[in-house]
């Protein structure tokens, strides 16, 4: 008797093998026949769910984004302004060794994504998500007093989600000063800058 394949099960054993592979090796050494053989599968066998490796790339950052938004889902529940702001970005920080690898990832995809315009419009729908999210959250602060009086959302948002990819080079590229405590202690900097006068203390 044929045996039987779970593909969907198969294509997420191949992608979470992919982003442990591009972490360590970078994106040149995640071929197709490397990602397979971490695996465990034949050469060739990634083909059918993956035929060429921009594909199989795409499918690994939409995973490592869902994991992200997924931990962020969960800590910002029941909150709003600021503490769903700070609770949110410090989901996206690389603050551990599996977030700093999902960094390695998302550096790896932006090298492709300068190339490849299909990947582009990916990775601007995903911060346009996270656009929109931190939008809402400094709007709510505005709403409630703990904003600065002169608070410009969209330039601060825009100054956040900036800030938020940048660490993610930083962290890859320079681990030694930008140390997860350096991190949180710049995230609070950037927060305290946007808060207002009588709400200075980070949540």
């Amino acid at each position: 008797m044929p045996k039987i394949v779970d593909h969907e099960r198969r294509r997420a054993e191949i992608v979470q093998t992919t982003w442990r592979v591009i972490a360590r090796r970078g994106l040149d050494g995640a071929t197709l026949r490397e990602v397979a053989a971490e695996a465990g599968f034949a050469n060739g066998a990634i083909k059918p769910y993956f035929p060429a490796k921009s594909d199989l790339l795409e499918a690994t950052f939409r995973h490592v984004f869902i994991r992200t938004n997924t931990r962020s889902s969960a800590a910002v529940e029941g909150l709003d302004g600021f503490e769903a702001l700070r609770a949110f970005c410090l989901e996206v920080l690389p603050l551990d060794p599996d977030r700093l690898d999902e960094a390695r990832v998302v550096i790896a995809f932006w090298q492709q994504a300068l190339r490849d315009p299909a990947q582009a419009e990916v990775n601007d729908a995903a911060m346009a998500q996270w656009r929109c999210s931190i939008r809402g959250w400094l709007e709510a602060a505005r709403r409630s007093g703990h904003a600065a009086e002169r608070l410009l959302v969209e330039p601060a948002a825009e100054t956040l989600l900036s800030f938020l990819l940048g660490t993610q080079v930083a962290a890859v590229f320079d681990p030694h000063f930008n140390s997860p405590e350096q991190l949180v202690a710049q995230l609070d900097g950037q927060l305290y800058l946007l808060r207002s006068s009588t709400a200075q203390q980070p949540s």
